[in-house]
């Protein structure tokens, strides 16, 4: 019957009919070379109800005893021997054989599959307490680039990667190399505190689409995190933005550009200072700092660049952030800084009260503006 329905069909006909009832494309090409040779048997060739029972018929109960073993509140269960081997289909087989309910793990995984389970990966979507102005904030952030945009005015996404170890560690990922020839890196990720580490800062150009990394070597206080915003001014900023008054930096609210930190708003005087510039910060509500642009438009490139490249020192750092690129057209301009930023800096309230910042009307800890001491 498959077979005959598979012709009348034509051309994609047997997948139509494999999709339809399931039998193998093999099954029905073996059916429609029978219609065509004549060989044909009338009637059934099997009589009603042979053939070997299905597993849920001949044992009732086995549906219910796998989800007993499955359900959450088993699985929370201190007392429950699958507390910790709940993915594994062998480990349910050998609890539902031992419960009389003898079954391999193959057949454990066609009944999940068949109950809408599936292996899944925990996702990252829970942020905590939301603030009541969180999206407020958003749309407050995406209001003041599109006019910073719209005026030629320069607007940078701000952060710091993760620090990176060096030496001849394994870092993540997969790159192409000759079969069987992997790169051998040290069998324990271990390092002592006297392994040096990298602080990669970031900037990321919303207008121009280009990016910044300065590399620090020592540590990442608010001091190296200006010192970076004031070496891509000096070298990049400047140059394409020489009639700006005014810029515009989008922040996580923590680190070493955090919404209280009090070095950070003192460096950021200073810098403001020297160049004359307001600078006009716009914070990233708590536990949001992944939506910042450097993060997708930069990081995530940098990160897809040296998979599976041990960083055995500042050199390669330095090359690989450096050769990074987009079909988009990113280009990344990277730096060594191997300048000392002391940690544990007090800023005295004395400090802070010289600092000339003008709080926004909405939400002033989250967007201020900075100006230069003498206009």
């Amino acid at each position: 019957m498959a077979a005959g329905e598979a012709r009348s069909w034509g051309y994609g006909g047997v997948s139509r009919i494999r999709r339809a009832c399931g039998l193998s494309r093999k099954a029905i090409a073996k059916g429609i070379r029978e219609i065509a040779d004549g060989n044909t048997i009338p009637g059934r060739i099997r009589r009603s109800g042979a053939g070997r029972k299905n597993i849920i018929v001949r044992d009732p109960e086995l549906l219910a005893s796998l989800e007993r073993l499955i359900e959450p509140e088993t699985r929370g269960d201190p007392e429950s021997p699958l507390r910790w081997i709940c993915k594994s289909t062998r480990a349910l087989a050998a609890q539902l054989t031992g419960q009389k309910h003898p079954i391999s793990h193959e057949k454990v995984a066609q009944l999940l599959r068949a109950q809408n389970y599936s292996l899944q990966s925990n996702r990252k979507t829970e942020e905590g307490a939301d603030h009541p102005d969180r999206d407020a904030q958003f749309r407050h952030i995406n209001a003041q680039v599109k006019r910073a945009l719209a005026t030629g005015r320069p607007a940078i996404s701000v952060d710091t990667k993760k620090k990176e170890r060096l030496g001849n560690y394994d870092n993540g990922g997969q790159q192409w190399l000759p079969a069987k020839k992997p790169v051998k890196v040290n069998g324990h990720d271990f390092p002592s505190p006297d392994v040096p580490r990298a602080y990669p800062y970031g900037l990321y150009d919303l207008a121009r689409n280009p990016g910044f990394v300065n590399v620090g070597t020592d540590y990442d206080p608010g001091a190296f995190a200006v010192a970076s915003i004031r070496g891509w001014w000096r070298s990049e900023g400047r140059l394409l933005y020489s009639q700006a008054r005014v810029l515009l930096i989008t922040a996580d609210g923590g680190g070493s550009n955090g919404v209280r930190l009090r070095l950070w708003k003192l460096e950021l005087q200073k810098f403001a200072d020297e160049t004359g510039l307001s600078i006009s910060v716009c914070h990233f509500p708590p536990g949001t700092g992944k939506w910042n642009k450097v993060e997708h438009r930069l990081f995530s490139f940098i990160s897809s660049n040296w998979r599976g490249e041990p960083l055995r020192d500042y050199e390669t750092i330095v090359n690989l952030i450096s050769r990074t690129t987009t079909a988009k057209g990113l280009q990344v301009t990277c730096r060594l800084d191997r300048r000392k930023y002391p940690t544990g800096r007090k800023v005295t309230d004395e400090e802070i009260k010289r600092v000339n910042l003008k709080r926004n009307t909405f939400q002033g800890d989250w967007n201020y503006t900075i100006h230069p001491s003498t206009p």
